[in-house]
């Protein structure tokens, strides 16, 4: 492209990404004249989008360093689960600003489900301190798989009543009637993906941006895995990478599992398998919170279990392991203890090919229960401040 047609959004996303902060840095990135440059800064300025500190001297006077200013805007991000929800307020880089958790039985149905979670958004947005015209997106984590392109989730085995249901539009409406318009002109932006995928996508630009290759695998209702590849999570043709859940396993054609098939991974060694194997025995367990609670504790059949859980998706993960090559397999959801690593860890490290372990590092997550909605509302930051969307906003907020 020529230089003089880099946008203000190009100039953006080079500010964003750390490659261009100061006015040299983008005279000599772009290649444009110093006037364009300080036209497209003034666009972008008038915005709000950018702010302008003083960077470090060498002698002469302290250079003018130019940043993406994260507070100009706030994102609402939600995280469903199956039987509760976590709904907060971020700034664009990330901070959590107010947050709300409660039951929430994904069962009840998509109408009666995001209209309660958008009863929870104004006493959030006045928590955060945000006025609410600065809210410039909302960001949805679900428990199955999503269409990329329209945000409908397809066929999802936990969540009864939501198959194709229009999440994005349904969620606009409620926005509107219970917090009014966004900043943004037209309904505000709702952008929706499988909660696997926005973990990953969390704790990779948190902790892991040097890993080129990232795996994320969910363990509680279900089991989900997220890939980053090149700082991108990596979805597949229509949004159905990673769902390794479903996977089938060889010896278990008694295990019938909520998608219908029998010997999937997920109907084996899942948080609700255990609870069911649990509850068979006699302890009180019916979901993966359960599991949770009763790891904690110390139950000895909930941690033999769980070892037992962690080698079946061992199985599984060799050949995920073989297939990417990943620096990092993280061990994220409520299983993600002790008892089912090490479960995971025998199975792997017995069977992958010693090169596709050798530089590999099997970790849990740093995020926890966090990560769903970081990862939610970085989804929406991606999208709304890329290079082309920016261009776009820039063009409906000019004079």
């Amino acid at each position: 492209m020529p230089a003089n047609q880099v946008s203000a959004g190009e100039v953006l996303q080079l500010i964003r990404s750390g490659r261009a902060n100061t006015r040299a840095d983008l005279l000599q990135v772009t290649k444009l004249s110093r006037s364009t440059i300080g036209q497209r800064l003034d666009v972008l300025n008038r915005a709000g989008w950018l702010k302008h500190t003083t960077g470090s001297s060498t002698g002469g006077r302290p250079s003018q360093k130019i940043v993406f200013d994260p507070s100009h805007a706030a994102v609402i991000a939600v995280d469903l689960e199956t039987r509760h929800a976590r709904a907060a307020v971020l700034d664009l880089a990330g901070t959590i600003l107010a947050e709300q958790t409660g039951p929430m039985l994904i069962s009840d149905g998509p109408d009666d489900v995001l209209d309660k979670l958008a009863g929870w958004f104004p006493e959030l947005i006045t928590a955060a301190g945000v006025d609410a015209g600065h809210i410039c997106g909302i960001g949805v984590s679900v428990p199955g798989p999503v269409e990329w392109a329209t945000g409908r989730v397809v066929q999802p085995p936990i969540m009864p009543g939501w198959d194709q249901y229009p999440v994005r539009e349904r969620l606009q409406k409620a926005y509107a009637e219970h917090v009014g318009p966004s900043m943004e002109s037209g309904p505000v932006p709702v952008f929706v993906d499988n909660d696997a995928n926005l973990m990953a996508l969390a704790e990779h630009q948190a902790n892991h941006r040097d890993c080129t290759a990232f795996v994320l695998v969910k363990v509680s209702t279900g089991i989900g895995a997220g890939v980053v590849v090149g700082d991108q999570v990596y979805r597949g043709i229509d949004g159905g990478a990673g769902d390794i859940g479903h996977i089938r396993l060889h010896d278990r054609p008694d295990a019938l599992c909520m998608c219908g098939s029998h010997g999937c991974l997920a109907a084996v060694a899942s948080g609700r398998a255990i609870a069911g194997h649990l509850s068979a025995l006699g302890i009180a367990a019916a979901s993966a919170s359960d599991v949770k609670r009763l790891l904690a504790e110390g139950q000895p059949d909930a941690i033999r279990l769980a070892r037992e859980a962690g080698r079946r998706a061992g199985e599984v993960l060799v050949t995920v392991v073989s297939l990417l090559n990943p620096g990092v397999l993280m061990i994220a959801g409520e299983l993600s203890g002790a008892p089912f690593m090490t479960g995971v860890r025998e199975l792997l490290y017995q069977r992958a090919f010693p090169r596709a372990t050798a530089n590999l590092q099997v970790v849990t997550s740093r995020l926890g229960d966090h990560a769903g909605v970081i990862g939610a509302a970085a989804m929406v930051v991606e999208i709304l401040y890329s290079a082309a969307r920016a261009d776009s906003r820039l063009a409906a907020l000019a004079p």
